[in-house]
Formats: C-alpha cells, structure tokens, sequence
C-alpha cells in the first residue's frame, strides 16, 4: 500500500515528546515544526528528477540529481493544528504554493466508537492545481476517522494532480483503510498508525487535541 511510516529514531523522539502530556506549548508546536520537515524531505525523495552536469569551481564535470518537481509543489494546509506542521514543510518545499481548509467537527461523546464524523468546512482557499503537472501535499497532524481528509480530497482529486500527498504526524488504522479504499493512489506519509479510536473520534494512545496543545 502506498503508506509510509518513518518511524526512525529521531522521529519517534520528537513523538514521544508529542505524545506526552507534560509537553508545553510552545514545544509542541516547535516538535510540529521538526517532524513537518523531516517529513517534507521524505516526500522530496519520491518526487520526478533528472540526471545533470554541472562544473565544480575546480573546473570537474561531475553528474548529479536535479529534483524537477520541487517547483510544482502546492501545499493544502487543513487548519488549525497543520499551521506548525505546514511551517515545518516549508522547509523542505520553499516554492510551494499554499491553500487553507478551515474544518470543524461536532465534539460529541458517543455511544460507540464513531465510525464518521459530521464535518463542516467553513473556509476554503485552494490556488488552482496545474492537471498532471502540480503535487498535492494536504497536511493535517491527526487522522482519525478520515472523516475531514477525504472530503478534501474528494474535489483535489477532481483537479487531476500528478501526485497526491496525505502528511500526517499520526493516523489511525481505520482512517488508512477509509482512505485508501477510496483513493488506492494517494501516498500517505506519518509517524505512526496507531490502532484504536475511542468513542469521541479520538486517535489511541494518540496524543489529544493537537490544536488545542498547539494553541492553547
């Protein structure tokens, strides 16, 4: 399946300290930052590139890689938790162009586990996507029921990108199957799968509401 977990050393650092409760603010969010870059250059390593020449200072012909596609990135950034987390893929994409998706969902404790959530999208702003040339990287720290993420795809996938991008620090099992059960093609990047939901649509062990621990 087209998922890929980085669950090196260093990432699982900056998670555990992401998971843990005594983690204050401003860490969390500068921990968002950290695994957003790490997790850009990721990305950057399966994007298109070509073979060039190029002559050192020392007057040496030497071969090496030029990433073409790093030019043709646009960033999907699902507010709020992802604005660390987009600030930390900046990093790693520089030239790319940015959207907003503003979503909110009904914060209710249910009788079982919730299996989708009731979803608004109150703000949307997307730069149009170049069809087949342009790479979608829709950013959203947390994946639950997938409830949020596939109704942004549902009209990214409508533009024909050359590639799509989930990045995420944690996703839940069942959000990876509703995605990619729909969207078989799309390349989700993360930290850790995690397995169970509880009955608020919360991620277990997760690490709780990013937003909230990133903003206050």
């Amino acid at each position: 399946m087209p998922i890929y977990v980085i669950d090196k050393p260093i990432t699982l650092h900056i998670l555990t300290q992401l998971r843990d409760k005594n983690t204050d603010q401003i860490n969390f969010r500068k921990n968002l930052v950290r695994l957003g870059r790490i997790i850009g250059y990721e990305i950057a390593n399966t994007l298109d590139y070509d073979i060039v020449e190029v002559e050192t200072p020392l007057g040496i012909r030497t071969k090496g890689i030029n990433i073409t596609d790093l030019n043709n990135i646009v960033i999907i950034n699902i507010l709020r938790a992802a604005v660390p987390f987009v600030e930390g893929l900046l990093k790693a994409f520089p030239a790319a162009r940015q959207g907003v998706v503003g979503a909110s969902r009904a914060e209710v404790e249910y009788d079982s586990i919730p299996k989708e959530m009731s979803i608004t999208i109150y703000y949307k702003k997307i730069p149009k996507i170049k069809s087949q040339k342009d790479n979608v990287i829709i950013a959203d720290p947390m994946i639950a029921t997938a409830s949020t993420m596939l109704k942004v795809l549902s009209e990214i996938v409508n533009e024909s990108p050359k590639k799509i991008y989930i990045a995420s620090v944690i996703v839940s099992e069942y959000g990876v199957s509703r995605i990619l059960s729909k969207y078989p093609f799309v390349n989700i990047f993360t930290v850790s799968v995690d397995p169970e939901l509880n009955n608020k649509a919360f991620i277990l062990p997760g690490l709780g509401d990013a937003g909230d621990r990133a903003f206050g």
